[in-house]
């Protein structure tokens, strides 16, 4: 997958740049969509932030994967 992935054009900068943008997102979505707002509309902004965040383990270990691959 990593190969087909890096024959398309993704590079490993691309990939650790997404998964920096994702915390930053994260971080703007918690602080911006839930905490002080009452109920149910600020819980889902708080799980919606911790959902992107988790995106950033991710898109680190692909850029990892695509720099670690022998160039063929």
């Amino acid at each position: 997958m990593l190969r087909k992935l890096k024959s398309f054009g993704y590079s490993a900068n691309l990939s650790y740049a997404l998964g920096f943008l994702s915390v930053i997102a994260s971080i703007v979505i918690w602080f911006t969509q839930g905490g002080t707002e009452s109920g149910d509309a600020g819980a889902a902004g708080e799980r919606f932030g911790i959902f992107i965040g988790l995106w950033a383990p991710t898109f680190m270990s692909i850029g990892n994967g695509i720099d670690n691959l022998k160039d063929e």
